[in-house]
């Protein structure tokens, strides 16, 4: 048997099999992210023998791989962030509770600081038994009073604190450390186990040390060098320039990581700069490339190019506390003269969009291509469009426009092109007049969360594709990341049964009860959903990213290794 796979076949890609060497009622969680189909999760689980290791044979050990990657982060805590910019250099620093598999692009859940897990029958008890002598990179030794902490975090953030994932665990009706080894959550009410398991797996849930968190007051925003239980710590940090990491020596997976440490390049966020530094190889891998960079690197033999979906909406944010912006009849009227083909089209050499609406047109909920290209603000030919937004405008009262509406964007190439081609669009259709102001990431996530806009474009990262995760952060009121400040009682009242429903046909007909809600009255403005291009060298290994969806999920970089 290869001693770089799993000792059981139960971890085959994109399936659900029996497992032999892990007891007999083992089966893996085999779920296809790209569709959102809920799979069979095993309830009693075994997990102790199973070790993660690069996919290819002998794999190479030492380098330090060169990864290029975006902006900054806009600040250090994991947790509060809804950007890659986060998450990206400081995944490989944590660990989670349980994960996915970064050789099958995210596609299957396996064990990581729990070997084993136990779910009840009835759906509302989920019991994880955890890893022994696992430590912090500062030696402290991981217990379950560390998992409770971060997930009473997660579940309940306390005063001042916004975590997205936060909607996941609405459900969670306590969280308890059984023993040093055993935490239990307990549930108000039953949940699909795929859709809790992916819930947990989530790459945005990394397990922090409750005595940090106590520290800092439950706030690590400010806080640079934070300590895991990850393969790779930190070393330094340059401001704007470079993040440096080494391997781990001490980490529980005693066979990862195989590389000695990983250089984090900052670049501007698909821009050529990014490119150019994986071309002219001063870096490995490049995450987040323009696509004029990948039509290069795919014409290098010696290189490979990946494009793949991603769970993000690029987006207006409309603020429903201003005035006129309250109005659903203006909401939708600014909805409607946005040619959605001609914004993706706009930014074609700087990122690769696709069209889309309220919902991931890439998932099996969304309303298909072919019907929503015939609804009115999709259609090719748009006058039909600027005939009722002109209409609705007139019955709102502001016939004749709009003035002096502020118009945030995000210091990133694609939003500003964006913003110049929606001021435009709405200046010449509506006669609405906006200030464009252009703001680095950090501050344009403050505004956004204060109301400080009038209209802001920027992106949102949900963590499923399933409506249950961003309905509730996006449409609900009061929702993590609702940064309309948008309430509508009609979605709040199909958002929990949409969360219960686990018939599926009746569940995509409340689906499409709330997509006509949000086409009536927007939440937000849709622009466009997101697509991600990755470049790099053959020689770096252990790693698919070819199938990836959620490469939020798989940045712990474990796994990887330089075949030079």
């Amino acid at each position: 048997m290869d001693s770089h796979r799993p000792t059981s076949s139960v971890w085959g890609r994109r399936q659900i099999l029996q497992a032999g060497a892990l007891g007999g009622a083992a089966m893996a969680v085999g779920l296809n992210p790209m569709r959102s189909k809920a799979a069979e999760i095993p309830l009693d689980y075994d997990g102790r023998k199973f070790q993660l290791a690069a996919p290819e044979p002998n794999p190479k050990r030492g380098g330090v791989l060169r990864y290029a990657i975006t902006n900054r982060p806009p600040h250090f805590d994991v947790h509060q962030s809804g950007t890659i910019n986060s998450l990206g250099a400081q995944g490989c620093l944590f660990d989670n509770l349980i994960r996915r598999d970064p050789r099958d692009s995210g596609q299957t859940i396996i064990p990581d600081l729990a070997h084993s897990w136990q779910i009840a029958p009835d759906g509302k008890t989920y019991t994880f038994f955890l890893r022994e002598g696992v430590h912090f990179h500062d030696g402290a030794e991981l217990t379950a009073e560390d998992v409770k902490a971060t997930f009473d975090r997660i579940h309940k953030p306390p005063q001042g604190i916004s975590i997205p994932r936060s909607v996941l665990f609405a459900a969670v009706e306590s969280i308890t450390a059984r023993d040093k080894r055993t935490v239990e959550f307990k549930l108000s009410e039953g949940r699909p186990p795929s859709f809790m398991m992916s819930a947990f797996a989530s790459g945005w849930n990394v397990i922090l040390s409750k005595k940090v968190l106590e520290d800092n007051n439950y706030n690590l925003r400010r806080v640079a060098s934070l300590s895991g239980t990850g393969p790779f710590r930190q070393v330094r940090r340059v401001e704007n320039e470079v993040w440096v990491m080494e391997r781990n020596p001490n980490y529980w997976n005693a066979g990862l990581p195989y590389l000695d440490g990983i250089e984090f390049y900052h670049a501007l966020p698909f821009s050529p700069e990014l490119g150019s530094a994986v071309l002219s190889n001063r870096t490995d891998y490049g995450r987040i490339m323009d696509p004029v960079s990948g039509r290069r690197i795919k014409q290098n033999p010696q290189m490979a190019m990946a494009q793949f979906n991603q769970s993000v909406i690029q987006a207006t944010w409309v603020n429903a506390r201003k005035s006129p912006l309250g109005d659903p009849r203006v909401r939708r009227a600014m909805h409607l003269v946005l040619d959605k083909a001609v914004l993706v089209e706009v930014v074609k050499d700087v990122t690769p969009m696709q069209v889309g609406g309220f919902i991931y047109p890439f998932s099996e909920f969304a309303t298909p291509k072919d019907q929503l290209v015939k609804r009115v603000g999709y259609q090719a030919d748009p006058s039909a469009a600027v005939r009722e937004a002109k209409a609705l405008m007139t019955a709102a009262g502001h016939g004749r426009g709009i003035r002096g509406l502020d118009f945030v964007a995000r210091d990133v190439a694609s939003f500003k092109l964006w913003a110049q081609a929606i001021q435009a669009m709405l200046q010449q259709t509506l006669n609405i007049e906006c200030r464009l102001r252009s703001v680095v990431e950090s501050v344009w996530f403050d505004d956004v969360n204060n109301g400080n806009y009038d209209l802001a474009i920027g992106a949102v990262v949900s963590t499923l594709l399933d409506p249950s995760d961003y309905f509730n952060a996006w449409y609900r009121t009061g929702g993590p990341q609702n940064y309309s400040n948008w309430s509508d009682p009609r979605m709040d009242a199909l958002i929990p049964q949409i969360d219960r429903e686990v018939d599926s046909e009746k569940r995509l007909g409340l689906i499409r009860q709330a997509e006509a809600v949000m086409e009536e009255n927007p939440p937000l403005l849709p622009v466009a959903w997101e697509q991600i291009i990755d470049g790099y060298w053959n020689y770096v290994k252990g790693h698919n990213p070819k199938d990836y969806f959620g490469i939020y999920d798989v940045v712990r970089m474990d796994t990887m290794w330089l075949d030079k």
